[in-house]
């Protein structure tokens, strides 16, 4: 049974990045392109939970720990450049 919400899962996270793609390369504006990209860091990690279930191994777990924190620079940082122009003042 676990198989299958794992496909459900992968299928549901892999259509949502797809969309945030199109969100990104389509979005009106710059803070349309930013939240895209965030949303593709959050379902990104939810992509490495999944496969961290599915193999029963806690590497992936540590990965998502690691890509959520530099998503989350990464993301702070854009947005400031974004807002001032810079982002080491």
């Amino acid at each position: 049974m676990i198989e299958y919400a794992l496909l459900f899962g992968f299928g549901c996270f892999g259509l949502a990045l797809g969309l945030n793609l199109w969100r990104l390369a389509k979005g009106p504006t710059i803070a349309d392109r930013v939240l895209a990209l965030d949303t593709m860091v959050i379902n990104g990690i939810a992509i490495l939970m999944l496969f961290g279930i599915q193999f029963g191994t806690t590497v992936y777990f540590e990965a998502s720990l690691l890509f959520a924190m530099v998503g989350f620079i990464s993301t702070v940082a854009f947005t400031k450049f974004v807002l001032r122009g810079d982002i080491i003042e």
